[in-house]
């Protein structure tokens, strides 16, 4: 209880630090993103120890995905801080006469950002950079099932930081729990829809706008295609984005894959052949697949596998290192749709591939279930990639691969329906955590004098004249009476 109320007059000052205007300085905001950006640079190694001891993440994976992306992400954001933080000018109708407007970016004030535990240096610092840019002071709260990371995240990233306005708050549940039920700005979540819910309904209480990245089922579809290169570069891609990338635990993996009948046994050869060239004869030995993050994940993913007719269904893998927390890449033909693996978020190393009679069936599929983070769609022919585009709502939509949006700065990250609300990334980022205050200044000089009561159809016929695009001849003919206002048919009362 000490530490608690101890947190709530930390949230205090640093809400009084806000008002005091720092935060709002281009200076405080280059030097803050700066100190990110040394942070990461310094103490590479120690994250690299961390993410192998929280996920079993190989080096080269966790610079991929985490170091490599947030140190992009922050020269990004260094090189255009400027530009963001310029008002923007806005154009106004003819009628506003020696009239200006401009939108001003501004911070909002005190913002929560609640990270997860897939990647909890990237998922904690990508919606940070956007904090600080824009001029907030934060406090982040990464996932108690990745404790080195978050260990190192508390107790080292401090040292670069001004931790004024920048805190890290370690704690399981509780901690949560009880961040929600302080007064934010705004709030940021990474997780799973159920905790989505509890995010929104907490921050409902004081009208606190959020954003929610959320997840879900991301199919893949592919298409037959026609070249064999064309059909292993897409077993590859799936693959590695579905295996490689935290395996399996993303919420932009490749959650299920659906594929003709025709097609799936020739799928099912190209995908066990593209394993084998990804991590070798022995998934378990090549150090290149990260391991389930605790032993609760590891049986939810195993439950999912005990099922008897989603046993029948594998067709490559299925073995599990309990003691090593590891699942071999595991490969499902047509499991039962009712099945949990169906019906739930896999967030794991197993690959459900479903079949249609048609490609296009695929379509119907998709938009029978909710909307998903992105969806993957593998195929040469433009005319089904223009039905996917045009007929499924998702995220993101990508043609040929998967994950790559995510490494986008000038694209949007984000989720609709139950994948999630609002987006991030780049000046995404920024503008997830600014209000564009609109500033309008008019000179003392013109004012229509008809704009002032009492009215007469006489005043209406200006208001027509000036609304239609500043008709000046009607506005002429009006005030020399020669354009009178025809009596309407009905009385206004």
């Amino acid at each position: 209880m000490g530490s608690m109320v101890k947190l709530e007059k930390e949230i205090a000052r640093m809400r009084e630090y806000f008002r005091g205007g720092k935060t709002r300085d281009y200076g405080w905001r280059y030097s803050q993103l700066q100190g990110l950006l040394l942070f990461i640079k310094e103490n590479q190694f120690q994250i690299f120890q961390a993410l192998m001891e929280d996920l079993g993440k190989h080096h080269v994976e966790a610079y991929r995905d985490e170091i490599g992306t947030v140190i992009k992400t922050l020269h990004f954001a260094l090189r255009n801080l400027k530009k963001w933080m310029s008002n923007e000018k806005a154009k106004l109708p003819s009628i506003a006469i020696l009239t200006s407007a401009e939108l001003v970016p501004e911070p909002l004030g005190l913002v929560l950002i609640i990270s997860s535990w897939n990647f909890p240096f990237g998922i904690s610092l990508e919606p940070l950079i956007g904090a600080i840019a824009a001029g907030n002071t934060a406090i982040l709260k990464p996932s108690e099932l990745c404790p080195a990371s978050a260990s190192v995240l508390a107790n080292t990233m401090p040292n670069y930081l001004d931790t004024n306005a920048i805190k890290v708050v370690q704690g399981g549940p509780s901690a949560g729990e009880f961040l929600l039920h302080q007064k934010w700005d705004k709030i940021f979540f990474t997780g799973s829809a159920r905790v989505g819910q509890i995010v929104m309904s907490a921050a409902a209480k004081h009208l606190t706008p959020v954003v929610l990245e959320l997840g879900g089922k991301c199919p893949g579809v592919v298409d037959t295609l026609s070249s064999s290169w064309d059909k292993q570069v897409t077993a590859n891609r799936i693959a590695v984005t579905k295996f490689g990338a935290c395996a399996g635990q993303a919420c932009i993996a490749v959650d299920y894959v659906l594929v003709e009948k025709t097609f799936a046994p020739n799928l099912v050869e190209l995908m066990k052949i593209a394993i084998k060239n990804i991590f070798g004869d022995k998934p378990r030995e090549s150090n290149s697949i990260a391991r389930i993050v605790n032993k609760q994940h590891f049986h939810r993913l195993k439950n999912l596998l005990n099922d008897s007719a989603v046993q029948k269904s594998i067709v490559h893998g299925g073995s599990m290192d309990e003691e090593n927390l590891f699942i071999e890449p595991t490969i499902l033909l047509d499991p039962p749709l009712h099945a949990a693996v169906m019906t739930d978020e896999v967030f794991g190393p197993i690959l459900p591939i479903i079949t249609v009679d048609k490609i296009e069936d695929s379509i119907e599929f998709i938009n029978s279930r909710p909307k998903a983070l992105a969806i993957y769609a593998f195929t040469n022919n433009e005319h089904f990639s223009k039905r996917m585009e045009a007929e499924t709502s998702s995220g993101s939509l990508i043609i040929n691969d998967a994950i790559i949006q995510y490494a986008g700065d000038s694209l949007p990250f984000g989720g609709v329906g139950e994948s999630g609300m609002g987006k991030y990334h780049g000046k995404f980022s920024f503008e997830a955590f600014t209000h564009y205050k609109v500033v309008i200044r008019r000179s003392f000089l013109v004012d229509f004098w008809f704009r002032f009561p009492p009215w007469n159809d006489h005043k209406l016929l200006l208001f027509e004249s000036v609304y239609n695009n500043f008709d000046y001849l009607g506005m002429l003919l009006v005030i020399l009476g020669l354009k009178k206002k025809k009596k309407p048919a009905y009385k206004l009362i």
